[in-house]
């Protein structure tokens, strides 16, 4: 069993169980503001492009109420002086150790002590970027894709409602079928 003392200091959105909720339009909205503010806060630092992505940004489908945008920018040396201007504006940084992801810098928005915005920040050229592009929008035009994709996510929510990392890697199977079967 886990020791509280060992989380103490771990903030409580870090431990949100997975909870998917029926679409809200308003989604689409919330992603063009957090589209827009994150334009205006990053591009000092050479962010050109910000992309709404992830379930949110897919009409129709449930999801976590977490509106997912990634951003493009030339590298990561100035990473310090984004965490410092992102944080001004609710955005948690997530370092590159925990969130175990080297290839993007992860950021977390948040409200209330609730997740509602991930960042995932990566260097021009990553080949994650157009992969990510290309699921949304093979998922916002092929309604079978999405109707699959969406049972899949609640099976998967309610196996791992407390573990957000198996959640996420159970979902790779469908999006690698989704990106690398041209029949799909």
């Amino acid at each position: 069993m886990d020791n509280i003392n060992e989380h103490k200091d771990i903030p409580k959105w870090a431990f949100e169980k997975i909870e998917i909720i029926k679409p809200d339009p308003m989604w689409e909205d919330k992603g063009i503001q957090e589209k827009e503010e994150l334009c205006n806060l990053l591009s000092p630092f050479g962010v050109k492009q910000v992309e709404h992505i992830g379930s949110t940004a897919i009409p129709n489908l449930p999801a976590k109420p977490i509106i997912d945008l990634m951003a493009s920018i030339p590298s990561f040396q100035h990473i310090n002086k984004i965490v410092k201007n992102l944080s001004l504006h609710d955005w948690h940084y997530v370092p590159p150790e925990l969130d175990n992801q080297p290839w993007r810098r992860f950021f977390v928005k948040v409200k209330d002590d609730k997740r509602v915005a991930h960042l995932h920040l990566m260097q021009e050229g990553e080949d994650r970027w157009e992969k990510q592009l290309e699921f949304r929008n093979k998922l916002r035009t092929n309604a079978h894709l999405a109707e699959e994709y969406a049972s899949i996510k609640s099976q998967l929510a309610q196996e791992f409602n407390n573990d957000r990392e198996r959640y996420t890697e159970a979902k790779t199977e469908f999006i690698n079928k989704v990106l690398f079967n041209s029949g799909v």
